[in-house]
């Protein structure tokens, strides 16, 4: 490919229309949620077992249900060990769960067989990974023309969608680089090209900023921002960088494998009432009262 082929891609690039279903975001801002399709991953009572011995078993996701919608931008945050990780691989059909249903798009892929899962995979689902699992000994636009090639895209289109999504995440001048040439944000951004190269539906990233610098990750949240408004992908970001988090419309908190608040239904998760340190409450009485005031005046001075 040229660089007379690379500038009128890039021309063209810049002149589409923006994507249809950018409208479909979600405003969390609105006074109320109102839902008006059927969500695009659906996760009922989803359970996740590793046996750590012949008797022991731990829960690596326990009971969790979940709906997300076509174009969402939603966190999934929590301490390291807590779930969000093997939340995201059932949810990407990396793995298989215990128990429960998990449904993308209309279709319940727990009934699959696995030697079907790959086409789930491929069709459905982009990932971004905390590294960048980008192949060493090719250039960043055969990597990201891999997933093409798997589906048996012929080589010049290949190579032309390929050029299309790096130039849309400003790698343009750095196609025919390999990988070690390249800072690890740049490496990043390869990776995202090549997990939107085959137009998914969801995008999956576990951790993607975690071997970032603070400004590195602020950059490429910024361009998956873009990214979703534009095309208006669904978006589920595992993080345990509240920072990140907070980028997005929707932050799922989890602990031990259960989802413990959801910013766009809090109602279903109510949190314990906080408990001020030194107060204590009694049967007939509010702790901080204006007859405890009164108990404690009328208190004996020592």
């Amino acid at each position: 490919m040229t660089d007379e082929d690379i500038n009128q891609i890039a021309h063209d690039t810049r002149e589409e229309e923006e994507y249809p279903g950018a409208e479909a975001i979600v405003d969390y801002d609105q006074e109320e949620y109102e839902i008006d399709e059927s969500p695009i991953i659906e996760v009922h009572q989803l359970v996740k077992e590793h046996r750590i011995s012949p008797t022991v078993y731990v829960r690596a996701v326990d009971n969790v249900n979940l709906s997300i919608w076509q174009g969402e931008f939603v966190a999934i945050t929590g301490p390291v060990e807590s779930g969000k990780s093997s939340l995201i691989q059932l949810i990407g059909c990396l793995d298989r769960p215990t128990s429960g249903t998990i449904i993308i798009d209309g279709e319940d892929v727990t009934k699959l067989a696995t030697n079907a899962l790959p086409r789930v995979r491929s069709e459905k689902f982009g990932f971004i990974f905390q590294a960048h699992h980008l192949v060493p000994t090719l250039t960043v636009i055969e990597n990201v023309m891999l997933p093409l090639r798997y589906r048996h895209v012929p080589p010049s289109e290949a190579e032309r969608i390929a050029a299309e999504w790096l130039i849309k995440v400003g790698m343009e001048n750095r196609m025919y680089h390999r990988p070690s040439e390249l800072t690890g944000c740049e490496q990043q951004k390869a990776a995202v090209a090549r997990a939107l190269v085959n137009s998914p539906l969801i995008i999956l990233g576990d951790e993607p900023t975690g071997d970032l610098t603070d400004e590195e990750a602020t950059s490429l949240m910024e361009l998956l921002r873009g990214l979703n408004y534009e095309y208006g992908q669904t978006y589920l970001i595992a993080t345990k960088n509240p920072d990140i988090a907070a980028m997005c419309d929707r932050v799922l908190q989890i602990e031990k494998g259960r989802i413990i608040s959801d910013t766009a239904f809090p109602e279903d998760y109510p949190q314990p009432p906080e408990i001020i340190p030194g107060s204590v409450a009694t049967s007939n009485q509010e702790p901080g009262s204006d007859n405890q005031d009164e108990d404690d005046d009328n208190a004996p001075s020592s």
